[in-house]
């Protein structure tokens, strides 16, 4: 599985490329800028890429801003932000194609390695892989709005889980409960979200993630 890596901390970049080249990826590039992230994802067209959303020259918006600009000239490019900063409007703007195939972790709550090789071969596979956080900043932009306000707390816990990516099964370990009670939860969520039922997982989270996103 090719990987274009994004990212200018030395060690982070080079930490990264043995990380994944262990784990079964091959990094085909590692850049640290926004121009030459850019180049090198319309270039190597890779199975995913993992960015910074901070990239030279100037130290703002340059590697998010690069892989909407690669995924508009590659439509589907699986992009998974790694970051230490939420960017709400470009986190937006990533989700609202609604194609799948993307991720925003964030670097200081990523101290599972297992979990960050599940979370790029999530993205790479067409998935998503939000980190909770992200999630909490776009549901607390619409916590004051209709029908997102007509949610429970549970309600609104689950909407969470499912915006990480995770299926009923998996929501129902983290909250204890059974399968049939997401279940209900998950079909009560799409009733008042005006939300088509699906049974795909993807769908449904990137059917939630468009909602929150306006």
């Amino acid at each position: 599985m090719r990987v274009v890596l994004g990212e200018d901390l030395v060690l982070l970049r080079d930490g990264l490329i043995r990380l994944l080249n262990a784990n079964g990826f091959e990094v085909v590039e590692a850049v640290d800028n926004g121009p030459g992230l850019l180049r090198a994802l319309v270039t190597h067209r890779p199975d995913v890429a993992v960015v910074d959303v901070r990239l030279p020259p100037t130290f703002t918006d340059e590697g998010i801003r690069a892989a909407i600009e690669a995924r508009a000239q590659v439509p589907g490019l699986p992009i998974l932000v790694l970051s230490q900063y939420v960017e709400q409007l470009y986190a937006r703007e990533l989700l609202s194609d609604r194609a799948g195939g993307v991720g925003y972790l964030l670097k200081d709550r990523v101290s599972d390695v297992t979990q960050f090789v599940e979370a790029v071969r999530r993205v790479a596979g067409g998935g998503t892989a939000m980190d909770p956080e992200v999630i909490s900043q776009l549901l607390a932009r619409h916590a004051r709005d209709e029908p997102l306000g007509a949610l429970t707390p549970r309600e609104k816990e689950v909407l969470g889980l499912m915006a990480e990516g995770r299926s009923n099964a998996a929501v129902a370990a983290r909250m204890f409960i059974t399968e049939k009670a997401v279940s209900k939860h998950t079909n009560n969520i799409f009733g008042k979200l005006g939300l088509p039922q699906s049974e795909d997982d993807n769908r449904r989270v990137l059917a939630v993630l468009a909602y929150l996103n306006g």
